[in-house]
């Protein structure tokens, strides 16, 4: 599936040139991904954009794919509170201040739920929930809140989560960090209304990624799409687009929502028409759900 827009325009299919100029970005799992293709969109749209992950090198390709030369790559595991502090510092220090934060980092493996260690749930919600409260708190209180940076308080924090919110087989890990992540995007939104911090998450469905493309064969591809009411897996620059919005003077007044973007998964219940199938005997059974 090839995006709608070039990764490597310099400007947005989308919205007005320097939209979002001055602003200061932060994308953790900026090395590949949504990551990738939301801080390439925030760049696009006259953001400074720093990218963060484990891996260097994956960031560095983020940074050298942006026309616009707007994206600063910088390494820090979202799961060390040391590495997280000194990061934030860092770009204080550099840039002077924070206005968005996008939690993008994240990671899980699918496997039934009785096969899941103790050892590999914590690793899923480490990285999903504990990574994404320590930067969103350092963020906030370092660079948001009053008197953190010398500037008027406030910014935006952007939390990516999972849908189906209906439940995901494979996925009892990861589905139960990023509700964890909704319900603390809700509390936060109300307690740092305050200091005009505004909080959001989005419920991310299957997107056509090329790590998604090239994990999985084609077969299997195919199969998620099917399940997605609309018939396709979403393009990566559609939940970019997305983020860019909220970032924009046009979601000033989103707080404390969770927006899924799935092309209706979180609804599915089957497909419309139904499909039918035979159930070896020759008997036609319809489809109710996959």
């Amino acid at each position: 599936m090839e995006p709608i827009h070039a990764k490597t325009s310099t400007s947005s299919a989308v919205f007005a040139d320097g939209v979002l100029a001055g602003q200061i970005a932060v994308v953790t799992g900026g090395g590949s991904g949504l990551g990738r293709e939301t801080a390439l969109e925030l760049a696009r749209c006259g953001a400074q954009v720093i990218v963060c992950g484990r891996r260097f090198e994956a960031l560095s390709e983020t940074a050298a794919m942006s026309r616009v030369g707007s994206i600063e790559p910088m390494a820090c595991d979202i799961r060390e509170e040391e590495q997280v502090a000194s990061f934030v510092d860092g770009v204080i220090a550099r840039h002077g201040h924070i206005d968005l934060l996008v939690n993008n980092a994240g990671g899980q493996y699918l496997t039934p739920a009785e096969n899941i260690t103790p050892k590999g749930f914590r690793a899923v919600v480490r990285t999903n929930l504990e990574g994404t409260w320590l930067m969103t708190h350092a963020v906030a209180t370092k660079a948001m809140m009053p008197g953190s940076n010398g500037r008027p308080p406030g910014g935006k924090i952007v939390s990516i989560t999972l849908s189906p919110h209906n439940g995901m087989a494979g996925m009892a890990h990861s589905s139960a960090a990023r509700a964890a992540v909704e319900n603390l995007t809700r509390v936060l939104s109300v307690e740092w209304a305050r200091f005009g911090i505004r909080l959001t998450a989005i419920a991310a469905g299957q997107f056509a990624t090329d790590t998604f493309l090239t994990k999985y064969p084609e077969q299997i591809v195919d199969a998620a799409a099917g399940m997605v009411p609309v018939q396709r897996l979403g393009r990566p620059e559609e939940l970019a687009w997305l983020v860019a919005y909220l970032a924009s003077p046009g979601g000033d007044f989103f707080s404390g929502a969770v927006l899924t973007l799935d092309g209706a998964r979180d609804n599915w219940w089957g497909c419309y028409p139904p499909r039918v199938f035979q159930d070896g005997s020759g008997n036609h059974l319809s489809e109710q759900r996959g």
